[in-house]
């Protein structure tokens, strides 16, 4: 993973977030506006699709690194793309095999 373009992308997201989040007045009443439409339940069912998927990768990278998984789990479910993203920001690299 390209550290420096995640670190890009968390920040731009953290402003977004905080910015949706201060618009709709708080989080749970963003999720209550998502929540009121078919489209929002739409984007709601996308997002759990993706975290799912995600935290399969995600369980597999940390077995494969011996890096502990669960934190990582509930932290991601507690603050979405935030606990993946740092995940990721926080991971060792592999060091390269000289051929």
């Amino acid at each position: 993973m390209n550290k420096p373009v995640l670190i890009v992308v968390l920040l731009l997201f953290s402003a977004l977030s905080v910015y949706a989040v201060q618009h709709a007045g708080g989080v749970l009443e963003l999720v209550q506006v998502l929540l009121r439409i078919p489209e929002g339940w739409q984007v709601m069912a996308d997002l759990i699709i993706v975290m799912v998927l995600l935290l399969v990768f995600m369980r597999r990278d940390a077995q494969a690194q011996g890096r502990p998984f669960w934190p990582w789990a509930i932290f991601s479910l507690v603050v979405g793309s935030f606990g993946p993203l740092l995940y990721f920001i926080t991971a060792r690299r592999k060091p390269e095999s000289g051929a």
